[in-house]
């Protein structure tokens, strides 16, 4: 085992295309030089274009994982994906903290497939800031940052609320007036990302990719800021590295 890239987490679910989930997460991990791990906290039954079933596994299975591989590893991120409710996330998480309390977290915010199968609906919005108060950043796009908060309507005022408890990523491939543009809310400041690339193919499973870079970046011991800049450079690299919808990680 290599003593000198950090350990990093995926803890998200299955996807035979290896476009997304913790297939995807893993070959980022590579790509960014850090060792990478993964618990699956679901099968899919899906192709880069279509969905059709999940098979969610049992939080106490997910759990176990998770303390196995800590009790061993220093682990210094971890990414979360798809998850079927707040209260499985919410043990997920609070069993992270209990066993590495400085362990970084970062949470995509994967609430449906992009062909409309529903993974996790937001119906206690304070279980969702107790959540957001044990992790260091969620990476919504724009329809799923207006999940997050039913009951308000625009994307950015959700996310200044939402950064009163976590750093939110927000990003802009969802967005038809400013596509590619993407905006890291914090506490303190709002700052903004263009794109590179303008001539860039849709990828399925690019917001996992997209993710799991900054995640990888985090525990390389980049600050926040940089670790989203030059995870917004991995994905773009990716999305142009050819014309279907599953990249290479070749860059």
């Amino acid at each position: 085992m290599s003593t000198n890239r950090p350990f990093v987490l995926s803890i998200a679910g299955f996807d035979p295309s290896a476009g997304a989930g913790v297939l995807a997460d893993i070959k980022t991990f590579e790509q960014l030089r850090v060792q990478g791990f993964a618990i699956n906290t679901g099968n899919t039954i899906q192709t880069e274009s279509n969905f059709f079933e999940m098979q969610w596994t049992t939080v106490d299975f997910v759990l176990r994982s998770i303390e196995i591989l800590f009790q061993k590893y220093t682990i210094k991120a971890v990414k979360i994906g798809i998850v079927p409710s707040l209260d499985y996330l919410k043990e997920i998480v609070f069993t992270i903290k209990k066993l590495s309390p400085t362990t970084k977290i970062v949470w995509d915010t994967v609430l449906k497939s992009t062909t409309d199968f529903s993974f996790l609906n937001i119906k206690n919005q304070s279980v969702l800031i107790e959540i957001l108060e044990q992790i260091d950043l969620i990476t919504p796009n724009y329809n799923e940052i207006l999940q997050l908060n039913p009951n308000e309507s625009e994307a950015g005022f959700i996310a200044e609320k939402l950064a009163e408890h976590t750093a939110v990523f927000l990003k802009g491939g969802h967005r038809l007036e400013a596509i590619g543009t993407d905006y890291l809310y914090t506490k303190n400041e709002i700052l903004k990302f263009f794109p590179k690339e303008t001539q860039l193919s849709e990828k399925h499973g690019s917001g996992c990719v997209l993710s799991s870079a900054i995640t990888a970046n985090l525990a390389l011991e980049q600050d926040l800021k940089t670790a989203c800049s030059n995870a917004k450079n991995y994905i773009e690299n990716y999305l142009k590295s050819n014309p279907t919808l599953i990249g290479y990680h070749y860059v």
